[in-house]
């Protein structure tokens, strides 16, 4: 393709010349046709220029746009990306999930705030409850047998629980320019049934820029285990090696990690976003 461009540049240029040559050939003519070509050739000197000009004017106004995925190099139609899909969890990474700073507004006395955090929050219940096999009464009163005496505090505390949870500003819109990079973006969260029932629409105003999400209550599987991210990686055909996941777990970053997905441990969004760089995701 370039040798035949170069040969038909080198061809408009002879061409040219020729045009230009021909009003001194025939200028020098003394009958009435030598007269004649004169002023043509000088005509066609005059105006094959100036339509050639137009013409690539033309072209470049309305000729073919470059497309998109050129612009922006990735494997749709330019040079191919390294990473073409961004997993995200959601805790502590999209969102903020404060509970200390929602159980401290009860104003309990210490001894209670750490009855109730140690038998909520920090319980392994309320990590299982993320698996989503039993409804959340069941939940509850798991939660409630591990300190009976603040049983009523426990249900109010379970009630509210969705308070604990605000999007991070930056959220929507780092998800937003992401996606108007050509990226394909998912999510990929150990979250309870009731806990996203109550903070969907709320807190998330970024799944709307997602291109599939998997949620642990969903598929009754978790993060670190090789399954969920199996899971995600079949239902939506992503290449591992082309997929990058954030997430503030180290341990869950390194399931990720080992069924072939890129992983950055999230710290902060201006550490992420360096992070990244490093795999040229801009």
């Amino acid at each position: 393709m370039k040798n035949w461009k170069r040969i038909a540049a080198f061809a408009a240029v002879v061409l040219l010349l020729i045009i230009f040559c021909l009003p001194m050939v025939f200028a020098f003519g003394t009958d009435g046709g030598s007269q004649s070509a004169f002023r043509a050739s000088l005509a066609a000197a005059i105006m094959v220029p100036v339509m050639a000009y137009i013409f690539l004017l033309g072209y470049k106004f309305f000729g073919k746009k470059k497309p998109e995925s050129e612009k922006t190099g990735d494997s749709r139609g330019g040079k191919e990306r390294m990473i073409e899909n961004i997993i995200f969890d959601v805790g502590k990474v999209l969102v903020e999930f404060d509970w200390q700073g929602y159980l401290r507004s009860y104003g309990f006395p210490e001894e209670k705030y750490e009855k109730i955090a140690d038998a909520v929050f920090r319980s392994k219940v309320w990590d299982e409850r993320d698996r989503g096999l039993y409804d959340e009464e069941e939940y509850l009163r798991q939660f409630i047998a591990q300190a009976p005496e603040y049983a009523d505090d426990i249900r109010e505390v379970m009630r509210r629980s969705p308070e604990t949870i605000r999007h991070y500003d930056y959220a929507e819109t780092w998800v937003k320019y992401l996606k108007s990079q050509g990226y394909h973006l998912y999510i990929l969260s150990n979250y309870s049934r009731y806990m996203l029932d109550h903070t969907m629409k709320t807190e998330m105003p970024f799944l709307k820029y997602m291109d599939g999400a998997v949620f642990s209550c969903e598929v009754n599987e978790m993060k670190p285990e090789p399954a969920i991210y199996r899971k995600l990686l079949k239902t939506y055909g992503l290449d591992p090696e082309k997929s990058v996941f954030l997430d503030d777990r180290p341990e869950n970053c390194k399931g990720a990690e080992a069924v072939g997905i890129h992983a950055i441990q999230f710290r902060n969004f201006k550490q992420a976003a360096k992070e990244l760089e490093k795999l040229q995701v801009v």
